[in-house]
């Protein structure tokens, strides 16, 4: 069997996998970016399947598109949905910034496809399956919709389990007090629980952030086509394909108000990834504190033990790591760097196109994806597993000079910080100071000094 296929254009002949469905504008884009090794987010590829899908139905109600290829068109939609034709979209991140070469990707593979299953009836990939549709409507309505379900279906999934399972670590922690501490030093005291209360606040927020900044996803510039006037476009093909969308996904898509803006700011997506940002920086901050916590065993805060996964060094025995925590940082710095990516990329809207649309879509992606694998892990090698070091809560507590805060209203501030100073210099308990500094006995400390007392 013949390995490749000739077709010619404009431009001239190109050989195209005799086995692969897409087309010679699909190969010229292949041969001419062959730059690393980053493809086309297949996410991105399915939610192109839901943008044809719901543009040919569009087309046929708008009696532009017959029958029999609006249903060929569909059913190819349908089959890249399950996954049968993967392998076809093997397109760089790195291409023109409209993303054109993965719209005819896409066009060609369902065209090619759709033939194949009726070999009646000619389907053509830019006249009938990008019909009424640019690379420029239809690649940002593709970014909108793979974020929004990558969130529904992943990301938010995600962080509620994380929730869950900081929500039942407190619980165990029952009454603990231990110390707290701000600019890395001692400070008054706290309960371990409402330490980690914290974390499930943070991620609270930030699941409130990222579900606020989603439904600015649904509003779809659709129907702009190539400069947001809608030429070639039938009327109202913005909200048949909306409407589409709606049925098939049971979610809330609408047609954006301005397509010159929808087109040419991809500032929804910036928002949208803002919230990521933020869910990330308080990701690392969680990581991060559980890395200190944990630090030890004998020289370091050790107030918490994690679980021990792996061997953490090749040449010192016995050393285990904080594994999971570091992943956690390093993949929430990867978040906060794509961050920057689509800032940027949003600044690229000159006139009434932006152009850095691919880069746009794999950060989205990457980071989605990140985040998403990033807290399932840490949830199940990490959190779950935490428990208290209660000797080392307590040793930590007692040798807690900052208890001196209690003292304030007694004898206070600077009366408290000589008593203090002395503990320090001395290298003797904050009670032994007190009492050796001559303000307070021994049974007017232990009236005023009481640890549990000093939370709420």
């Amino acid at each position: 069997m013949k390995k490749t296929k000739t077709l010619k254009d404009s431009f001239g002949a190109v050989e195209v996998p005799a086995n692969k469905y897409w087309a010679i504008q699909t190969q010229r884009s292949k041969q001419n970016f062959t730059i690393n090794n980053e493809k086309m987010p297949h996410s991105l590829i399915e939610a192109f399947a839901l943008v044809k899908k719901s543009c040919a139905l569009a087309n046929l109600q708008a009696k532009k598109l017959d029958s029999k290829r609006a249903n060929l068109i569909c059913k190819v939609c349908d089959e890249i949905l399950t996954g049968k034709l993967d392998g076809n979209f093997p397109l760089s991140v790195w291409q023109t910034g409209s993303g054109t070469q993965t719209n005819m990707n896409v066009n060609e593979v369902v065209s090619n496809r759709a033939m194949q299953i009726d070999k009646t009836t000619s389907i053509h990939p830019n006249d009938h399956v990008n019909m009424s549709q640019s690379s420029n409507d239809t690649f940002p309505s593709a970014i909108h919709i793979m974020g929004i379900m990558l969130t529904k279906q992943k990301l938010l999934p995600s962080l509620e389990n994380l929730i869950k399972s900081f929500d039942a670590l407190i619980k165990s922690f029952g009454s603990i007090v231990k110390v707290g501490r701000t600019h890395l030093q001692d400070a008054t005291p706290i309960k371990l629980s409402q330490e980690f209360s914290a974390y499930v606040a943070m991620l609270k927020t930030s699941k409130k952030m990222i579900s606020e900044a989603i439904n600015y996803l649904y509003e779809l510039p659709i129907g702009g086509t190539a400069v947001g006037t809608g030429i070639n476009a039938p009327k109202n093909f913005d909200k048949l394909v909306c409407t589409n969308l709606k049925k098939i996904t049971k979610l809330p898509f609408t047609p954006v108000d301005n397509k010159f803006a929808g087109l040419s700011s991809k500032d929804r997506v910036s928002f949208f990834h803002s919230a990521l940002k933020v869910l990330a920086e308080n990701l690392f901050k969680i990581a991060n504190d559980i890395r200190w916590l944990s630090s030890g065993p004998n020289c370091g805060i050790g107030e918490i033990y994690i679980p021990q996964n792996e061997q953490g060094s090749s040449i010192m025995p016995g050393k285990v790591n904080p594994t999971q925590c570091e992943s956690m940082m390093m993949l929430c710095i990867q978040v906060i760097a794509n961050n920057m990516a689509i800032t940027i990329g949003n600044t690229q809207g000159n006139f009434q196109l932006n152009t850095f649309m691919p880069l746009i879509a794999y950060n989205v992606n990457q980071s989605i994806n990140l985040l998403a694998d990033g807290m399932d892990s840490f949830s199940k090698k990490c959190v779950i597993g935490i428990t208290p070091n209660n000797k080392r809560i307590k040793t930590n507590l007692d040798h807690n000079l900052m208890l001196a805060t209690s003292l304030n209203t007694k004898i206070g501030y600077d009366k408290a910080a000589i008593i203090v100073k002395l503990a320090v210099k001395e290298g003797i308990s904050l009670k032994e100071a007190a009492i050796k500094s001559g303000y307070l006995s021994e049974k007017e400390f232990d009236k005023i000094v009481d640890p549990k007392k000093m939370v709420l």
